[in-house]
This record gives structure tokens, C-alpha cells and sequence, in this order.
């Protein structure tokens, strides 16, 4: 079974949706994140849920 880490972000309502978009598409190509769920708010702000794969070495034996 595959383990994740989790970051949350919030997007204020002032922030448009090509700003957010931009935010998310760097945090994609550059930290490996996908989006895990997006969340619009009633007042317009959005809280985002980002995950990516935890990736465990295992110990090569001698």
C-alpha cells in the first residue's frame, strides 16, 4: 500500500483563478504534488489539499 504526505494551502477569495492555477501547476512540477482535493468555500476562498508519495529505500544488505 502506497504512504502520502499531505500539505494543506488556503487561497484567500482576492486571489483569481489563473493565480491559483499557476500556484498549483508550480507546486506540481516542482515539489512532485498532485492534487488530492479542492475545496470552494462559501465566501469565495478555497482550501486545497495537495498529497505526493512517500518513497522508502530499502536497506541493501552486505
Amino acid at each position: 500500500m502506497s504512504e502520502y504526505e499531505f500539505v494543506d494551502l488556503y487561497v484567500p477569495r482576492g486571489v483569481p483563478r489563473q493565480e491559483t492555477t499557476r500556484l498549483l501547476t508550480e507546486h506540481a512540477e516542482y515539489g512532485h504534488w498532485e492534487l488530492d482535493r479542492l475545496t470552494l468555500l462559501r465566501d469565495g476562498s478555497r482550501r486545497v489539499r495537495l498529497r505526493r508519495r512517500i518513497i522508502r529505500q530499502v536497506r541493501a544488505t552486505w
